[in-house]
């Protein structure tokens, strides 16, 4: 009997939850908390779901591991050592789960990413099929360690050291690499590289199994860079047990009272893409498109519990953005409505257009030569993270990053900021947060990595 591992992907959050199958049963490791999406694959495969493990208390998303063993009846797996107030089935190194003749995990302690963090080989009736790391050994780098506290970041990162060697100690090369985080997660202590990895591979590029322990403890550390504010809430709800997920449709809204909530400087959050915010949009909403992490970045940037209101073009898209929010405890969403700007405004004077620039057309702006229909730039304004400054950034701009961008507006000077990211994804979200200050500003809607062939200098 064969065993299959179905990998689920929340590329939104950068994770992975897994689901590994004799055919028949099934176990799961760290799910998403939508489990209707595990429910849905556990029935395309025809397998019964008996267990669900955990490798860790999550800090970026709001596990489904105990609404999915209460809906299945299924076992759940857990670190002993973290001790959660609800059922449960106690783990700790060397036990094993056997989920079937045919299936079973090993539990082995790889702490690191957390103190009682745990990874799990799969093993088959031929042997060890793969191991499911968590947040430990990650493709070519390893989770982080400073989530729980700066102060447990040096020893944490010793640990994780220790453990992911131990992992390339204990199994055979050709064992299957399955974490959790690092596709794109701010769990990962540096950029995941690779869609698939095995412990040959990591043997050959992961830092942690090339470096001595001082030397790696002294570069994770120095490569932290700043992580989503909501983290600080996620361990604590994951820990004392999450409240099943409800996501019923929010309560419709009409344009008058849509209008009140603007004028009272509520977030109102554009969904659509920052192209079609640019063209046309109601004033004081925030451009946050389902194209790209929309809630890494609202979690990141509301106050918890802050009235929400969310607008798109269509009822699915206020759909798709409440999955996306209940993943990060985001429950309550005040109100939704979905049409185009225009349909949406009490009236039409609340409808502007955001304009836009290419860094093409900001080297002309700087030559002198502004392009039609734009204003001058006073300020250059760079709203990415401090290690992509660090790497390089524009001579002259001034860089706030986007997490800290409502506080620290007053030290943007004076006058029309044109202002940009990586991509354009930030730098919209920036320049509509910027907009409902009254700041008249210019979206740069253009790949960083264009900006030093268009012939911007450049500082590093």
């Amino acid at each position: 009997m064969s065993i299959d591992v179905h990998v689920i992907a929340t590329s939104s959050l950068g994770d992975h939850s897994y689901l590994a199958t004799d055919g028949q049963v099934a176990v799961v490791v760290d799910p998403q908390r939508d489990v209707d999406r595990v429910l849905a694959l556990a029935g395309r495969v025809g397998a019964r779901i008996t267990h669900v493990v955990e490798t860790h208390v999550h800090n970026d998303y709001v596990s489904g591991g105990l609404e999915l063993a209460r809906l299945t009846g299924a076992q759940y797996g857990f670190a002993a050592a973290d001790r959660p107030p609800f059922p449960h089935l106690p783990l700790a190194d060397g036990d094993v789960v056997e989920v079937s003749p045919e299936l079973r995990l090993r539990v082995l302690a790889t702490p690191g990413h957390t103190f009682h963090h745990l990874s799990y080989v799969l093993e088959g009736a031929d042997g060890v099929r793969g191991v499911f790391t968590g947040g430990s050994l990650l493709f070519g780098t390893t989770g982080r360690t400073d989530l729980l506290g700066a102060e447990h970041a040096d020893t944490l990162a010793r640990e994780q050291h220790a453990s992911v060697r131990k992992l390339s100690d204990l199994l055979p090369g050709g064992a299957a690499v399955w974490p959790t985080h690092g596709f794109g997660s701010f769990c990962s202590a540096t950029q995941a590289s690779g869609d698939d990895s095995t412990i040959e591979r990591e043997r050959r590029v992961n830092p942690a199994l090339h470096l001595a322990e001082d030397e790696f403890v002294s570069r994770t550390l120095a490569g932290l860079d700043a992580y989503p504010a909501y983290y600080a809430h996620m361990g604590v709800i994951n820990l004392h047990g999450p409240d099943p997920v409800d996501l019923r449709r929010p309560p419709g809204i009409t344009p008058g009272e849509l209008r009140a909530r603007l004028e009272a400087g509520e977030w109102v959050v554009d969904l659509r893409h920052r192209t079609a915010y640019a063209e046309a949009h109601l004033t004081g909403t925030v451009s946050l498109g389902l194209d790209g992490p929309m809630a890494t970045w609202l979690g990141w940037l509301i106050d918890r519990g802050a009235p929400l209101t969310l607008i798109g073009e269509t009822p699915e898209q206020v759909a798709d953005a409440q999955r996306e929010l209940v993943r990060i405890g985001v429950d309550r969403v005040a109100a939704a409505a979905t049409g185009t700007p225009r349909r949406l405004a009490d009236d039409p004077a609340q409808v502007r257009e955001l304009r836009t620039a290419t860094f093409a057309g900001l080297a002309a702006a700087l030559a002198g030569d502004v392009p039609a229909g734009l204003p001058a730039p006073d300020v250059i304004l760079d709203v990415r993270l401090g290690n992509e400054w660090d790497a390089a950034h524009l001579d002259g701009a001034v860089h706030v990053p986007l997490p800290e961008l409502a506080a620290r507006a007053g030290e943007i000077p004076a006058g029309t900021v044109w202002v940009h990211c990586g991509s354009g994804y930030r730098a919209t979200a920036a320049a509509s947060l910027l907009a409902r200050t009254g700041r008249e500003v210019v979206l740069v809607n253009d790949a960083f990595d264009r900006a030093a062939s268009a012939g911007l200098a450049m500082a590093a």
